[in-house]
């Protein structure tokens, strides 16, 4: 659930990073999951309204906060997790989608909000930095679409330990993700039929990314229709991963509520991928600062 805005979806009023989202992989079933989200969000505009920061939302709902860094996100939604009363790297994930092609210039990766000019070595630090304070279990186009450079450095760093999503870099084109395969530039793709344009070759890139041991993420486009077919594509292709903003506005409920019928007509037979749906196991404890199972 994409949750927090910044970049071109915020205007560049805020953070750098595009989207800031939460993954509820610690619940039984998606019904509980969906829940924890919707409890996590409404935390989340309580929290910024008392701190006097925007609660406006974009095209996928998420609200866009004039915040000072791209940190201040994470911590917003570590302490929305904490006021839902639930637990940050046990019942609650966190994922987070800089769209870095849109802040890559000449070579290099300019946060604006920060002041800072990051070639790909220390941009990747930076994320393991983030990695290793946060619970962070997914990050997608952490590199810009040209840098495959970038990419490969990124996948040798954080590769084990989280899921890294190509959406720009890839296209949902499998030519492009065989190349990305075969160079070991990630471990996920972004599936996104209306970006392919075509049901086959959105099979195609998908079962592509399983055969070689990747995950596909499914995933909304901005500005679309209340058409639900890619909840029940999620379904179908068995991929444990949809993307489709937060749990607001009609175009972005009527996903959610199509894999809440979807479940429960499979009844008994439903299985809430959860935590496998990641690479990452250990949790972060932000008050001890120990990690555990």
């Amino acid at each position: 659930m994409n949750i927090l805005n910044g970049g071109a979806h915020a205007h560049w009023r805020g953070a750098d990073f595009q989207e800031f989202m939460i993954a509820p992989f610690g619940a039984d079933n998606f019904r509980q999951a969906l829940e924890w989200g919707s409890e996590i969000y409404h935390a989340l505009q309580g929290l910024l309204e008392k701190r006097g920061l925007s609660v406006g939302v974009g095209d996928e709902g998420g609200f866009a906060p004039h915040v000072r860094s791209n940190e201040e996100p994470f911590e917003l939604i570590m302490e929305a997790i904490v006021m839902a009363g639930l637990r940050a790297g046990e019942d609650v994930g966190i994922a987070c989608d800089p769209a870095s092609s849109e802040f890559y210039h000449d070579g290099s990766n300019q946060l604006r909000c920060e002041g800072r000019q990051l070639d790909a070595s220390q941009m990747t630090a930076y994320y393991r930095q983030l990695v290793e304070s946060y619970p962070i279990v997914l990050l997608e186009d952490g590199m810009a679409e040209d840098d495959w450079d970038g990419w490969k450095l990124l996948n040798q760093s954080l590769g084990q330990d989280i899921k890294l999503v190509g959406d720009d870099i890839f296209c949902t084109n499998p030519e492009i993700i065989k190349r990305g395969i075969e160079e070991d530039v990630a471990n996920a793709v972004l599936i996104k039929l209306n970006q392919i344009g075509s049901l086959s070759e959105t099979i195609a890139a998908t079962r592509l990314a399983r055969n070689h041991g990747w995950g596909a993420f499914v995933s909304h486009r901005s500005g679309e229709t209340v058409d639900s077919f890619i909840a029940d594509l999620t379904v179908a292709l068995d991929t444990g991963h949809l993307k489709t903003g937060a749990p607001a506005r009609g175009e972005r409920v009527e996903k959610y509520n199509q894999l809440l019928r979807i479940e429960e007509q499979l009844g008994e037979a439903a299985h809430y991928a959860g935590i496998e749906a990641y690479c990452r196991r250990p949790a972060v404890n932000r008050e001890s600062g120990a990690e555990h199972a």
